[in-house]
Formats: C-alpha cells, sequence, structure tokens
C-alpha cells in the first residue's frame, strides 16, 4: 500500500514552548522504541499523539515526565530540562497513565489529600482541592469510602482527579479516559477545554480519533518511534487527498483480489479492510471517477453491496499513515499490549 508523502519537520527552537523535544532516543536491549523524536508544544494548547500499539507514544510521555532516562537527545518541559532539573519538572507536572496510580487502602477523598501533600501543598489548601476536584468528577458522595471499593470507572475519575490536584502548568494525559463511560468522558473533554483556557499545556495520547479531533490544537502521528506527520486535524486530511470513495464487497473473502485488479488498473488504492470487505479510493475526478471504477470491477464479477463519498477522517490519516485503523491499535491496547 501506498503512503502520503509526509516528512516529519525538524523542531523550531521555542524559549516560550512548554515541551520542547530534540532527538529523543531509548532503547529497550536491541529493541528501539524511540528512534528520535522531535516535538514541540505550545503554552495553553492540546497536543495529542496518535501512533499504532507499540509506536513509542507511552514511552515518550515517560521520558518527558522524568519517569524514563532517554538514551539520546534532550527535552525542556515547563521551561526545565528533564535531565538536569527533573524535580523542577515534576513540581510543575501532573499525569495520567494507562493505568490507575492510586492507594487502594485510602479513602477518595485521602488519596487526593495525600497526592497534595507530596506536592508541598499546605493540608488544608491540599483538602479544598480534594472537595473541588471531588465535586467535579462527581465522586463526591464516595469521598469517604476506600478507594478499593470503587468501580473502574470512579478509580479513573479519581485518577484524574489526583493528577490535577496541584494546578499544574502541563498536564501529560496517556489514554485518560479509556474506560469511562461516554458521559464522563464527554466530562473530561469539558474539563480539559477549561484548564486550556485557563493556560494549561496538555499532551494526550489517546486511542479514541474523535477525541483527538475535538480537541486538539496539533495532532503528532508516531510509527516506530518516531515522528512521521504533524499538523492540525485538517491539515492532516487534506494532505492525504480530497474525497474518498468507500466500496463494500458483498464477498469480504474477495477484498485483496478486487484490490489488487483496481491497483493493476491504475488506480490508487489508499486502504483495504479484509474482515469488512471495504476498499477505499482516493478520488480525483468526481463522478466520472466513480462509474469507472464500478465498471471495472462489475467486469471482473466483483459484486458491490455498498458504495459511498466521505471526506478523509482521522481515521483515513491513520490508516494511510501507518498502514492499520485506529480502532485495530485500539484493540491492541486494550488488550494490555502497548
Amino acid at each position: 500500500m501506498s503512503t502520503a508523502p509526509f516528512t516529519a519537520q525538524t523542531v523550531v527552537e521555542d524559549a516560550e514552548a512548554a515541551i520542547l523535544a530534540t532527538g529523543l532516543t531509548k532503547n529497550f536491549g536491541e529493541t528501539c522504541a524511540v528512534a528520535g523524536v522531535d516535538l514541540t508544544v505550545e503554552r495553553g494548547t492540546v497536543t495529542a499523539l496518535l501512533g499504532p500499539n507499540g509506536a513509542g507514544k507511552t514511552t515518550t510521555v515517560r521520558i518527558l515526565t522524568t519517569l524514563l532516562k532517554p538514551d539520546g537527545g534532550s527535552a525542556t518541559v515547563a521551561g526545565h530540562d528533564i535531565a538536569r532539573s527533573p524535580g523542577a519538572v515534576r513540581a510543575r507536572i501532573g499525569l495520567t497513565g494507562q493505568f490507575t496510580a492510586i492507594d487502594e487502602l485510602l479513602t477518595g477523598r485521602e488519596n487526593l489529600i495525600m497526592i497534595g501533600r507530596l506536592a508541598r501543598m499546605q493540608k488544608a489548601a491540599a483538602a479544598d482541592r480534594a472537595v473541588e476536584l471531588l465535586a467535579r468528577f462527581e465522586l463526591a458522595d464516595d469521598a469517604d469510602r476506600r478507594a478499593g471499593t470503587y468501580s473502574g470507572g470512579m478509580r479513573r475519575r479519581l485518577d484524574l482527579a489526583a493528577s490535577l490536584i496541584a494546578n499544574p502548568e502541563v498536564l501529560f494525559l496517556d489514554e485518560p479516559t479509556t474506560g469511562l463511560d461516554p458521559r464522563s468522558r464527554l466530562g473530561m473533554w469539558e474539563l480539559i477545554e477549561e484548564l486550556v483556557a485557563q493556560g494549561t499545556t496538555v499532551l494526550l495520547t489517546t486511542q479514541y480519533l474523535d477525541e483527538a479531533d475535538a480537541l486538539a490544537d496539533e495532532i503528532i502521528v508516531i510509527d516506530h518511534g518516531r515522528v512521521i506527520a504533524r499538523g492540525t486535524s485538517d491539515t492532516l486530511k487534506d494532505e492525504i487527498g480530497g474525497e474518498r470513495l468507500e466500496l463494500r464487497l458483498v464477498d469480504p473473502a474477495r477484498t485483496a483480489h478486487a484490490s489488487a485488479r483496481l491497483t493493476a488498473a491504475g488506480v490508487e488504492v489508499a486502504g483495504a479492510g479484509e474482515a469488512e470487505g471495504t476498499i477505499s479510493v482516493a478520488l480525483t475526478r468526481g463522478p466520472v471517477e466513480i462509474a469507472e471504477l464500478i465498471q471495472t470491477l462489475d467486469r471482473d464479477g466483483f459484486t458491490l453491496d455498498e458504495v459511498t463519498v466521505h471526506r478523509p477522517t482521522l481515521d483515513d490519516v491513520f490508516l494511510t499513515l501507518t498502514g492499520q485503523h485506529a480502532e485495530d491499535a485500539g484493540d491492541a491496547l486494550r488488550e494490555g499490549r502497548e
């Protein structure tokens, strides 16, 4: 499958950037997890990191939050070097990882106060902030229950609240809404928008493309430890071409054969989903081209179940760049293979 000619841009030095990374690398034995990542995140914006399972997103976040030391490259967060001043970085960031990190023996309130005290907040200030966040995340009625008795969604909300206890300048959210119900996801989106409006910078990884589409000022796509594309949602969609023709075959087993037939006829196939029996083709000549494509398949005995035309989505971008649908990558993440 051919891919669009994306080129990772060189990071522009910006002393005012909330996050600035140049040439970050990280190896685990013979496995290269991060292979020279460059990125710039401007203050008061949301940047989303997208990429398939094992692309290096979480490793990059762990380096930027000082949980891992890079093997090469450099980075500053909130104006402080992650290698020379890790303590100063930690004092200015909040982090929610893919898995909850709360003390199950403490109550929800005690967890938040403890995190606040570890962040050197006065006890009264930490308690007041805990009350505010428990209400914001709809945990006030369960504030004095042990966190170990919370449901999965409640534990996730408590973990998110803990990352905000000290009003961080820069907030790192690694799969922040995984495990949340739709209502809680929308609530989290609203909270992120509120934080950014108040000046907080957010770097998030997400398996939900609608989340990146709705929240991100810039999207950075990572694959095999490298940045392979960056831009706004609209820019990335425009880069892979205009309208797409989606063809769905009656017999999904013949998808690969039909895709090969179109390629042989000089058609640029942008992607094919063999499980669903779908083929995606970038349109350049409008209705005439649609008729020609359908006739080509019909002559070779391929029966179509559905034909639709749509503007590229972030999933199209993801498929073009990485060779797989974001939903497939999300399944891998949910199975714990990231």
